[in-house]
């Protein structure tokens, strides 16, 4: 079973934390989390695009001149997509660019990419990240003294405040709840660093099979 030091936000070993080996052994498979990272940017498009067809643009349906004599080419519409200010030809019209993964796919793909970052030791565990003050600044500082430097994904609660003001002003970090944890974010970010209660319910979910019911049956994240 893997093993983890717990620290506190001053940097000080706390302690020690058993991770589940389901979780954080699982094998890396690319594949998988490429799929799981698709289907995830897929589902954030808007599909809103749009082009207006023949059938659409403005103009008259009359014939605009004689067939011929009169030495120019065959007309039949001004709407036609050869014409200026015609119609498009086979252009985009809104749609769904959803591509569906099973459950266990997004389960499997994000304790994939887990087990990897683990493995890379970019994995850590805070015994809270309870915050004195809601300044980015002051949140920075304590970054810097854990020796995170780049992107870094917080997990945390929702409901803990002063991380999630002073974590949203910063441009390269990004506080999430144990549930809203995505494939996308932890393989884009360098660091994860989860509080030593949002990891226990991240693994919990995460060796949850076959639940459909109940408002922690899989991270909301990793649900598109």
């Amino acid at each position: 079973m893997p093993e983890i030091a717990v620290k506190s936000l001053d940097n000080r070993a706390v302690g020690k934390v058993d991770l589940p080996e389901e979780v954080f052994s699982y094998p890396y498979k690319e594949h998988l989390i490429h799929l799981a990272v698709v289907a995830l940017r897929a589902a954030q498009r808007a599909g809103t695009h749009k082009v207006k067809g023949r059938h659409e643009v403005r103009g008259s349906g009359v014939k605009p001149y004689r067939q011929k004599g009169t030495g120019r080419s065959r007309a039949g519409s001004r709407r036609s997509p050869l014409r200026r200010g015609g119609g498009v030809v086979h252009g985009p019209h809104p749609r769904s660019h959803r591509n569906k993964l099973s459950r266990n796919e997004k389960r499997n793909a994000l304790k994939s990419a887990l087990s990897r970052k683990l493995l890379e030791e970019r994995i850590m565990v805070i015994d809270s990240l309870e915050l004195e003050s809601h300044k980015t600044g002051a949140f920075a500082a304590r970054l810097q003294d854990l020796g995170v430097d780049g992107k870094a994904l917080i997990v945390d609660d929702h409901g803990n405040r002063n991380l999630m003001l002073a974590s949203r002003n910063h441009p390269q970090v990004k506080a999430v709840d144990a549930l809203g944890v995505n494939v996308y974010d932890v393989v884009d970010r360098g660091y994860v660093l989860f509080s030593e209660s949002a990891i226990g319910r991240l693994s919990a979910v995460l060796q949850r099979r076959g639940q459909r019911n109940g408002s922690e049956s899989c991270p909301s994240g990793s649900e598109e």
